[in-house]
């Protein structure tokens, strides 16, 4: 959470936003931007993902748990398919 915060200060004066802006465009109070940029963990996700939003990155969460990039998932999901496959009796399959 460090991290995000200290990317999102960084992101901020990169673009030339004072915080003054950033709480216009997030309509966050002073106190809560204040605790994102430090990465406080207390600070809502919600709140994060507006400053994320407001600062150009449109959707910074739609990949995080993207099940096409999950591997051990992938690996469970390979680890549980049958060794044989068998056709049910009467069932005149191929």
């Amino acid at each position: 959470m460090r991290k995000l915060g200290a990317d999102i200060a960084v992101a901020r004066r990169k673009r030339r936003l004072t915080v003054a802006m950033m709480l216009e465009r997030t309509s966050l109070s002073k106190q809560t931007y204040q605790r994102i940029e430090k990465g406080d963990p207390a600070a809502s996700i919600g709140a994060y993902a507006m400053c994320l939003f407001a600062l150009g990155f449109n959707d910074p969460f739609g990949d995080i748990a993207d099940m096409r990039d999950d591997d051990t998932g992938l690996l469970l999901d390979k680890e549980r398919l049958p060794k044989r496959v068998r056709v049910p009796k009467g069932d005149g399959a191929l």
